[in-house]
């Protein structure tokens, strides 16, 4: 099976999400895309305080109508902090034939090497680092410490690098949407419409559960 993975906070969902996930699910002529919310990200504290057991709703909420598209409460059934590397290893576990694509931005890329045991990811999955159209991205392995680069043999022609391990790292522009979680929390504390910005089913969960408009006011 070939996997996307798509992890995240999803504090909430929203509708750039859908897309990244969907472009990727047809670019990397995948079998089905997989929603990883985390439990404890390790960068930083989910915002709000917003418990798992309602991110991960919103998403089974948004992914209902989508027949590629699954999720998992993995991270929540381990204790610790949710490192992507441990995931990838319990993924393939699971699956240990086949392929993981795991999807990240180009800002979390370019900050990879801030990872916990960041070159082992490469082993684990292909990446699929998500970039802006118009982005140019001259030296794919400028984010990567020097020693690692004897790994890497780059195709500029099909724009992407393979690792030692067969994994590839690939480049994909995205269809932009100016939507970000950050934003619709402020509007919903503000008391704006969301619609445009998360799926109808979402939407309709915020509301019913209060969140964002008052800290605690989501908590269970």
């Amino acid at each position: 099976m070939k996997l996307g993975i798509l992890g995240g906070t999803f504090n909430p969902i929203h509708l750039a999400h859908l897309q990244i996930a969907r472009e990727v699910l047809k670019s990397c002529h995948l079998d089905r895309v997989l929603f990883i919310p985390a439990a404890d990200p390790p960068h930083k504290p989910v915002a709000n305080e917003i418990p798992f057991v309602h991110r991960l709703a919103m998403v089974n909420a948004a992914i209902a109508e989508e027949p590629h598209f699954f999720s998992t409460d993995l991270e929540a059934r381990r204790t610790g902090k949710s490192f992507s590397v441990k995931t990838l290893e319990i993924l393939k576990q699971e699956d240990p034939e086949g392929e993981r694509y795991f999807i990240i931005g180009l800002d979390s890329y370019q900050d990879i090497a801030s990872w916990k045991n960041y070159e082992r990811l490469f082993e684990l999955a292909h990446i699929v680092v998500i970039t802006r159209p118009g982005v140019n991205i001259v030296d794919p392995l400028q984010a990567l410490p020097v020693a690692m680069h004897k790994n890497f043999c780059y195709d500029i022609s099909l724009k992407k690098m393979r690792h030692k391990s067969g994994n590839c790292v690939f480049f994909l522009e995205e269809t932009q949407l100016d939507i970000s979680s950050t934003k619709i929390r402020s509007e919903v504390a503000a008391g704006q419409s969301i619609r445009h910005l998360v799926p109808p089913a979402v939407a309709e969960y915020i509301s019913q559960h209060a969140l964002y408009t008052k800290p605690g006011q989501g908590s269970l």
